[in-house]
């Protein structure tokens, strides 16, 4: 067989040996620590490792962006029930969510989104849909 010649580079990352860095989210002063994996320059979709501390809740908030949460320690504690490591959780991008840890534990889980983050806060004046 012949070894073609258009070989893609490839990315890898030993995410053990990323230090932890801390995402500030304006709105709530909440810093949560986060390990970047990966980001693309032409859709925006990106990959992280995220940790939320025990007790810790997004409070209800929106994203434009679709995101999946996939467990790796920890319980992920959503609006609409808990999950343990090796699940993967989808949000759609647009619709109200909370998300967080339980009061047991911190929850870590590989985080991607399939385009640009940003979040939007219902007590934020102007949000993007009426909460119900």
């Amino acid at each position: 067989m012949e070894i073609p010649t258009n070989l893609v580079s490839i990315l890898s990352v030993d995410a053990s040996r990323i230090p932890w860095d801390t995402l500030l989210v304006e709105q709530t002063g909440a810093k949560i620590p986060v390990k970047p994996l990966f980001s693309d320059p032409d859709t925006g979709m990106s990959v992280q490792i995220i940790r939320y501390a025990a007790g810790f809740t997004n409070i209800w908030h929106s994203h434009p962006c679709g995101h999946g949460m996939y467990v790796l320690d920890g319980i992920l504690k959503t609006h609409q029930g808990e999950y343990g490591p090796g699940n993967w959780v989808w949000f759609p991008e647009g619709g109200w969510m909370e998300h967080g840890a339980t009061e047991a534990s911190d929850v870590t889980f590989l985080f991607i989104t399939n385009k640009p983050f940003s979040i939007c806060y219902a007590f934020e004046p102007n949000p993007p849909a009426p909460l119900h």
